[in-house]
């Protein structure tokens, strides 16, 4: 039996993109060789895609800090000829290789926005993960809360403010609304990226300056006390959630580097100290808030869980890391599902939707 051609995409223009290579080493070092065939696709910070050699793809691959994509790789195209996807020399035009099935590994901009979800599905070609529509809500806060919000699914207060409103909402008309602290972030990011906890009149302008530069469009929200609790999200008609697992940050807050590159930054408990049937409370909500959103393939959903037991839903990643240290792959464990069957699960995903859609008449 012939092997399933995977091209692995990863990197990205994106601040991200450190994130994306991790995740990318991650999922190359888990997949099975002898049931794939694989074409790394790693994609720089000025946009180029390169055909990476998979022994010589990342410089300093075990510092998160200083990891990098290897530029010195030929640069490529995706494309097809109508008959199947290809991986094209963009110098020579010789192709490289056919490919059976794109495994998307960019956070966050271009890569989790429905960007390149777009540009697969214009070529018709099968794709890991949620499709353009769920990837675009998912990636904007605030559109994914208005949708969450007439599901009946709770959610914390928030003002939503645009850059040309610059200096039309005031930190004492916030704090009066929202009391304090407060969390200011940009709407399209991810990574807690740009992310600031406000107490002060000086923190919320810096806060505000800070969240701008990563959007135009920013959320300023309630905080919630509680505890920060997770799950993963599987499937596409019928989506299964994982174990509930809890987020003990010790730092400030939850951060990028606490996430992706401080091994210390937080604490993972797997499954969460919760009764059963918050558990499962929980679980029907993350799937609730999957399919609100138009979700397919996979996402992993994040809770506020208040000492009453009552939640909050904080947000979805619907492109969740993969490196050693995300909670995704590791709360799919702990339900009984190993890092490779997920990854096949994944792909089998994709490839089952692509079949799907390719049966939908498409010219009358």
């Amino acid at each position: 039996m012939s092997k399933i051609k995977v091209a692995i995409v990863f990197g990205g223009k994106s601040t991200e993109h450190e994130v994306a290579l991790q995740s990318a080493k991650s999922i190359i070092n888990a997949i099975d060789k002898q049931k794939y065939e694989l074409y790394l696709l790693g994609i720089d910070k000025s946009g180029k895609w390169h055909f990476n050699d998979p022994e010589n793809y990342l410089n300093n691959p075990d510092d998160p800090k200083l990891i990098q994509l290897n530029t010195s790789a030929p640069e490529v195209i995706l494309r097809t000829d109508g008959k199947s996807a290809n991986v094209t020399d963009a110098a020579s035009g010789a192709k490289l290789g056919e490919v059976d099935v794109v495994f998307p590994v960019i956070h966050g901009a271009y890569g989790e926005d429905g960007t390149l979800q777009g540009v697969l599905r214009a070529l018709e070609i099968p794709f890991v993960g949620v499709d353009i529509l769920a990837s675009a809500v998912g990636m904007d806060k605030d559109i994914a809360k208005r949708l969450w919000r007439d599901a009946g699914i709770p959610i914390a207060r928030f003002f939503t403010y645009h850059k040309h409103q610059l200096g039309q909402l005031s930190f004492e008309t916030v704090s009066a609304e929202l009391g304090l602290p407060i969390f200011v972030k940009p709407a399209n990011a991810g990574s807690s990226v740009g992310v600031s906890k406000v107490t002060d009149a000086a923190g919320y302008e810096k806060a505000i300056n800070e969240a701008f530069q990563y959007d135009r469009k920013i959320l300023i929200e309630e905080a919630i006390v509680g505890k920060e609790v997770e799950c993963s999200v599987l499937g596409n008609e019928n989506p299964k959630a994982s174990v509930i697992g809890e987020i003990v940050p010790t730092r400030d807050f939850y951060s990028y580097e606490a996430k992706y590159i401080d091994a210390d930054g937080a604490v993972m408990k797997i499954p969460a100290d919760i009764t059963p049937a918050v558990s499962d409370a929980l679980r029907d909500a993350a799937i609730k808030a999957f399919s609100a959103i138009g979700g397919e393939g996979l996402s992993r959903v994040d809770f506020f869980l208040k000492a009453d037991n009552t939640f909050v839903l904080n947000e979805i990643n619907t492109l969740p890391g993969f490196t050693k240290i995300s909670m995704y792959p590791k709360l799919w464990e702990a339900t009984g599902l190993n890092y490779p069957d997920l990854i096949d699960s994944l792909i089998d995903l994709a490839l089952d939707r692509h079949k799907t859609l390719s049966a939908l008449k498409t010219v009358s």
